[in-house]
């Protein structure tokens, strides 16, 4: 098999910070509901691979992560299906205490594989 040539350099190397999609989810509390954002940024080209940063505004904390993929479409998928299985696994899901926008039932995130089981609403049907 031929070895495949590095990838090229990013155009948008040095934009660390370039927010390329942003979420709302709603977490219903004791004192209301309040907003969970979630951030997805430009994958970057990290050399050997590409990168793409998240982040999720979790009630007890803002919890920063990376997908890493073979190329930006990769990562940004890999990003995709890491949220999507943050979310389905969170206590938040499991107590029926999260929900999308407009009350649309799922989260549109999708997730792996071996957590399809826990897809509902609108998910379950497309993911």
């Amino acid at each position: 098999m031929p070895e495949r040539p590095p990838n090229p350099p990013s155009p948008i190397l040095g934009l660390t910070n370039m927010e390329i999609i942003s979420h709302f989810l709603y977490l219903n509390t004791s004192n209301g509901e309040i907003p969970i954002a979630i951030r997805i940024y430009a994958p970057e080209n990290t050399g050997p691979s590409w990168a793409c940063r998240y982040e999720i505004d979790w009630p007890e904390g803002m919890q920063r992560m990376a997908a890493h993929g073979i190329d930006s479409l990769q990562a940004l998928v890999m990003a995709q299906l890491m949220i999507g299985s943050e979310i389905y696994a969170s206590s938040y899901h499991k107590d029926g205490a999260l929900r999308a926008a407009n009350r649309e039932s799922g989260y549109g995130f999708p997730v792996p594989p071996f957590l399809r089981h826990l897809l509902v609403g609108r998910d379950a049907a497309i993911f």
